[in-house]
C-alpha cells in the first residue's frame, strides 16, 4: 500500500535534497530512516532511562518533604555550570570522531579521545576540589533558603566527588556515540542508573541495615553511579576490535594539532555551555525566589520536561553522528538529508508526547507529592508543556545537526541570545513585573525555545554549516 502523496512529499528522501546538491547515490527512504533509527533508538533508550531514574530519584527524595525536592533542584544548575567545560569538550569529541570515522581515519580518532581524557582528568580533579570546598556559598548564591540550605549544601558537596568520573565517562561515551556505538553507551548508563536507584532505595530512608542519609544518601548514590559509569565506559576501550581501542602503549603525549582542533570546536561549545548554564541558573534563581512550594511545583514539571527532552536528544545524537560521518565521506548532500530526517522524526515523536502529557497531567504530579496546592499548580504547567514540546524537540535536533558539522560557534551565539539573555530577561518581566508568577516563568520557555528554532532553522536552510572546517 502506497502512502498518500503529501506524506511521501514530506518524508521521502527523494524530496529532502535539492537536485543541484546531489553528489552521488541517495539511499532509499527505508534505508535512510532505518540508519537514523538504528543509531537513535539506543540513545533514546539510554536518555529516557536516565531521565526516568532521575525522576525516581526525585520521587524517593520527595518522600522526605517539599524542602528536599527543592534542595536537590537547587543543586542542578550549579552542577551544570561546573560541567560546562566537559560538555563542550564532548561536543568537539563527537564532531571530530564522527568526521574521522567517516574518513576511515582510526588513528586520528583515537588521538582525539586520548587528548580528551587528559583534559577530563586535569579539569575534573580541579572542579571536584572547588565543589567540595565552596559548596555552601554556591548554594546560597543559587537561592537556597533557610529550609533548603543544609540539604542543598550536603548534596552538592558529596556529589562533587563524582565530577572527575563524569568528565571521563562523558568523553568516552561521546566518542563511542560519534562512532555509531550507541548501544554501548546505552548499556553503560542504564547499568549506572540502576545502581543509583538501588543505592537510593537503601540509603535515603535507611533500609536493610543501611544508615538513613536522606538527601545525603541520594548524593552518595549519584557518586557511586558516576564511578560505575566510568569503569564500564573505560572497559569498552580495551576491546581490540573496537574502532576506539586504546592501549597503555599508545603515545599519551600532548598532540598539538589534535588539541588545536579540539580547542577550536570546544571554544564555541564552551561559550554555548556557559551561556546556557548562566541563563538556566538565573532562570532557576527567578523561580526559586517565588518560594519553596512554587519551586517544588516547577521541579515536578521539569521532571516531565526532561523526560521529553531525552527523546529529542537521542534523535539529535543520531543526526550529529550521521552528519559528521557523511561530511567525512565528502557527501554534504547526505548530511543535509539526515539533518532533515532527524527533524521529521522529532516532530512526529513530539506530537505523540504532547498528547500523552495532556492525558496524564492530572495524575503525574501525584507521583512526587501529596500537597494539593503543589499538585494543582503542576497540573496547569503540563498544558504549557504540551505546547512547548514540538518547538523544543525540533530545535534540539537542529542544534545537533549543526554541531555534527563543527558549527558550534553559531549554536553558541544562538544559545547566548536565547538562553543567556532572552530567557532570564523575559522570565523576570513575566514572573515579577507583570505578576504572572510561575506561569509567567513557563511562558518564557515557549519564547526561548521559539527564538532558538527560528535562528537555528535559518542557519540550517542557508547551508553555510556544510563548509565548516575542523
Amino acid at each position: 500500500m502506497q502512502l498518500p502523496w503529501f506524506i511521501r512529499r514530506i518524508f521521502s528522501t527523494k524530496y529532502l535534497i535539492k537536485a543541484k546538491q546531489v553528489a552521488g547515490n541517495i539511499p532509499t527512504s527505508k534505508d535512510a530512516y532505518l540508519s537514523t533509527i538504528n543509531i537513535a533508538y539506543p540513545a533514546v533508550i539510554e536518555m529516557v532511562s536516565m531521565a526516568l531514574m532521575g525522576m525516581l530519584d526525585t520521587i524517593m527524595v520527595g518522600r522526605i518533604g517539599p524542602h528536599a525536592v527543592a534542595a536537590v533542584g537547587l543543586v542542578a544548575q550549579p552542577r551544570m555550570i561546573f560541567f560546562s567545560l566537559f560538555f563542550a569538550v564532548n561536543i568537539s569529541v563527537t564532531a571530530l570522531v564522527a568526521r574521522y570515522k567517516g574518513a576511515k581515519d582510526q588513528a586520528t580518532a583515537r588521538k582525539v579521545l586520548r587528548m580528551a581524557i587528559w583534559v577530563g582528568t586535569i579539569f575534573g580533579a580541579l572542579f571536584t576540589a572547588l565543589a567540595v570546598f565552596f559548596a555552601e556559598p554556591l548554594m546560597r548564591f543559587a537561592g537556597a533558603q533557610y529550609d533548603t540550605i543544609e540539604h542543598a549544601t550536603a548534596f552538592f558537596r558529596i556529589s562533587g566527588f563524582g565530577i572527575i568520573f563524569v568528565a571521563l565517562s562523558g568523553a568516552i561515551c561521546a566518542a563511542q556515540r560519534a562512532a555509531g556505538n550507541t548501544k554501548l553507551t546505552m548499556k553503560v548508563n542504564i547499568v549506572a542508573n540502576v545502581v543509583k536507584v538501588i543505592a537510593n532505595f537503601l540509603l535515603i530512608e535507611g533500609r536493610f541495615g543501611f544508615p538513613r542519609l536522606e538527601v545525603g544518601g541520594a548524593a552518595v548514590s549519584l557518586v557511586l553511579a558516576n564511578v560505575v559509569a566510568f569503569v564500564l565506559a573505560a572497559a569498552s576501550l580495551f576491546q581490540k576490535d573496537s574502532f576506539l581501542y586504546i592501549s597503555i602503549k599508545d603515545s599519551w603525549k600532548p598532540d598539538i594539532p589534535v588539541l588545536r582542533s579540539l580547542g577550536k570546536i570546544t571554544s564555541g561549545g564552551l561559550v554555548e555551555q556557559v551561556g546556557l548554564r548562566v541563563g538556566f541558573f538565573l532562570y532557576a534563581l527567578i523561580v526559586a525566589n517565588l518560594g519553596t512550594a512554587d519551586f517544588a511545583s516547577h521541579q515536578i514539571g521539569m521532571q516531565l520536561m526532561n523526560l521529553s527532552f531525552t527523546f529529542a536528544d537521542g534523535i539529535a545524537i543520531a543526526a550529529t553522528a550521521l552528519v559528521g560521518q557523511n561530511l567525512g565521506l565528502k557527501r554534504p548532500d547526505l548530511s543535509v538529508m539526515y539533518g532533515k530526517i532527524g527533524m521529521r522524526l522529532a516532530i512526529v515523536v513530539s506530537i505523540g508526547l504532547s498528547i500523552v502529557v495532556v492525558l496524564v497531567r492530572n495524575h503525574f504530579p501525584m507521583l512526587f507529592t501529596t500537597d494539593l496546592s503543589i499538585i494543582a499548580t503542576s497540573t496547569n504547567l503540563m498544558l504549557i508543556m504540551a505546547a512547548i514540546l514540538p518547538i523544543m524537540m525540533a530545535q534540539i535536533v537542529l542544534a545537533g545537526t549543526l554541531r555534527g558539522s563543527g558549527d558550534t560557534r553559531f549554536v553558541a551565539m544562538t544559545m547566548i541570545i536565547s538562553v543567556g539573555i532572552l530567557r532570564p530577561t523575559a522570565g523576570f518581566l513575566l514572573t515579577y513585573t507583570f505578576g504572572l508568577g510561575l506561569m509567567g516563568a513557563w511562558i518564557t520557555i515557549i519564547i526561548d525555545q521559539g527564538a532558538r528554532l527560528i535562528m537555528l532553522g535559518i542557519r540550517f536552510s542557508r547551508g553555510k554549516w556544510l563548509k565548516t572546517n575542523i
